[in-house]
């Protein structure tokens, strides 16, 4: 019997099209405040790969603040391009967050569903602390969840099974009695089932498609979780 439903944030409640713009105000600011001599889409584009690089390289890994990973990455690009990163980097980011994050459709629907059925609703996330709670409070869902726990946390980037681990002492479940949605096979659905628990992946568009195998159930839309609960 299943007793809690774990989250992902980013790319499975949080879309990923609110991210990219998010992300080109953050570029937008930096360019105006640091006069910087690029187009603010360029700027994107090279800190996306860069920032994607080095959490691929972290994958399992000890913890490292993401404000720090996304400042080295920023302030490799303010080399390059002759420009002094703004001292306040993380506070635009968290500002352009709590302003432009929005939520996937169905996202609020399902975890109110899910609520409503008297499970334990919790998220397992890569994540620093101040930017999880900032972001989920402006999104006005912080106190949907029964339990939060992140990267910073645990000491590790998932798929470490230590995230897992601690979210089901919080749950005070066994992985058996537990679903973890997220949107990357890898880390998602590898890291839930190393501790037992049965992985969901999100994939809106299919893009996925090559490596559905790691995981149990395929969905593209939230409140396909719900019905695949009940059945379970």
């Amino acid at each position: 019997m299943i007793k809690a439903v774990f989250f992902d944030f980013v790319g499975t409640l949080l879309s990923k099209e609110s991210e990219t713009v998010t992300h080109l105000k953050i570029m937008e600011e930096v360019v105006k405040k640091a006069n910087a001599q690029i187009e603010p889409k360029k700027l994107l584009e090279e800190y996306e790969a860069l920032t994607k690089e080095k959490f691929n390289q972290l994958a399992g890994k000890p913890y490292k603040p993401i404000r720090i990973i996304d400042a080295e990455a920023m302030n490799e690009l303010g080399k390059k391009y002759g420009f002094k990163v703004p001292e306040n980097f993380w506070e635009i980011h968290l500002k352009m967050h709590q302003q432009y994050g929005k939520l996937y459709d169905e996202a609020l629907e399902t975890l109110k569903a899910l609520k409503e059925k008297g499970l334990h609703v919790g998220m397992i996330t890569d994540s620093d602390n101040d930017y999880l709670k900032a972001h989920l409070e402006a999104l006005g869902i912080l106190e949907l969840f029964d339990s939060i726990t992140t990267s910073e946390e645990a000491g590790f980037f998932k798929p470490h099974p230590q995230m897992f681990e601690i979210a089901l002492k919080k749950a005070d479940i066994k992985g058996e009695e537990a679903v973890y949605v997220g949107d990357n096979p890898k880390k998602d659905c590898v890291g839930a089932r190393q501790v037992d628990i049965m992985s969901i992946l999100f994939d809106k568009t299919g893009e996925k498609r090559e490596q559905w195998g790691e995981c149990e159930f395929i969905i593209s839309d939230l409140r396909e979780v719900v019905t695949i609960v009940e059945e379970l």
